[in-house]
């Protein structure tokens, strides 16, 4: 693949060495200590203001979370065929105006159901986006092909279910923010937010992120008093067990718009976009010579002109949707914007999983 950052190697999707070095600030310590810090003011019991906590998710506009899936209509050619063809930006244009269309329409004749499909397609796919810097970065060798799924399962859970335990009411408001400008209500809903509900999915979900750890520690570094077994030893589990522990803290301390927003600009966007410029030759040369910023120049030229359309359709949903001029109707609307991206992108996202072999693990 010429001077392509992600390698057809043993697991189809490892960065190179120099490639890795490049990308540890803006994919794993810059993300680290933001969210570290406010997990850590969370736990104080310090409050974001109310009018502070849509700031990141406006921002998102502009800030890696609208322009990450802007990048793909070059992103999975790279990945596909290495270069960027006509066939596949075609491919990839109608696979966002069938699937963007269709979701579309389910919000306005369904939004309680498209609303809840909306969580569970955000929950995979949050997941699922946690998978190449685990395994292309880092080269986890702990994640077999059981372990990649129940990994993507626990990481997704994180922003989508963790906010429920942490902030119901919140989470309420957010969803009938969703639903309230095409005639639903988050009543339908009540059963979710019930007391009850929220202390079993919470030991739950406990329960299976340390079952989903321990089973990686155990492929990791073998049985305890056993040695080191893993080709990779024990420090790609640590890295992921204490990202999982920094999300579980940070998603029940900080509030859900606010933690969500900070989320998807600097956790999630960042990381996909690490995997898009990564199959571009031109953006992986200059990873390989440590020029981050030529790389992020080049991913923001070519989103660019998606990201502008993207806000005139948004545009258009607006006058097509009459809400309330308030900060809170406006972020709801924009969460179904989002949604709208985010059914085609996943879709996407698959398409070039299977391309490197994510799902596909040389051993598992």
């Amino acid at each position: 693949m010429g001077g392509e950052t992600v390698a057809v190697a043993a697991d189809h999707v490892v960065a190179d060495g120099r490639a890795r070095a490049s990308l540890r600030w803006p994919v794993f310590y810059g993300p680290w200590l933001v969210l570290g810090a406010l997990a850590l003011a969370g736990a104080a019991g310090v409050r974001v203001p109310e009018t502070w906590r849509y700031a990141p998710l406006l921002a998102s506009v502009v800030a890696f979370g609208l322009p990450h899936g802007a990048i793909d209509y070059v992103a999975l050619p790279r990945a596909v065929a290495g270069e960027v063809t006509l066939g596949l930006v075609a491919a990839v244009s109608l696979l966002y105006a069938v699937a963007g269309a269709a979701y579309t329409l389910l919000w306005f004749l369904a939004p309680v159901p498209a609303a809840v499909l909306f969580i569970l397609v955000t929950w995979f796919h949050w997941g699922q986006g946690e998978l190449y810097p685990l395994v292309g970065l880092l080269g986890a060798d702990h994640l077999d092909r059981p372990g990649r799924l129940a990994t993507a399962l626990v990481r997704g859970g994180l922003p989508m279910l963790v906010p429920l335990l942490g902030f119901p009411e919140v989470y309420r408001a957010v969803v009938d923010s969703f639903v309230t400008p095409f005639g639903g209500t988050a009543a339908d809903l009540a059963w979710l937010f019930a007391g009850e509900t929220r202390l079993a999915l919470g030991l739950g979900f406990g329960l299976l992120t340390a079952a989903v750890l321990a089973r990686g520690y155990l492929l990791a570094v073998g049985p305890p008093g056993g040695g080191d077994n893993g080709p990779g030893g024990g420090r790609p589990w640590l890295v992921d067990a204490g990202e999982t522990v920094l999300l579980w803290v940070y998603f029940l301390t900080v509030p859900p718009v606010f933690a969500i927003g900070v989320y998807f600009c600097l956790w999630h966007a960042v990381r996909h976009i690490a995997r898009a410029v990564g199959v571009d030759r031109r953006a992986a040369d200059s990873l390989r010579a440590g020029d981050v910023w030529s790389a992020l120049a080049r991913f923001l030229k070519e989103a660019l002109p998606l990201t502008a359309l993207a806000l005139v359709l948004f545009a258009g949903l607006w006058l097509a949707v009459p809400v309330e001029p308030t900060l809170r109707e406006a972020t709801g609307l924009y969460l179904v914007f989002i949604a709208i991206l985010t059914l085609p992108h996943v879709l996407v996202v698959l398409w070039m999983d299977r391309a490197q072999g994510l799902w596909s693990p040389a051993r598992g």
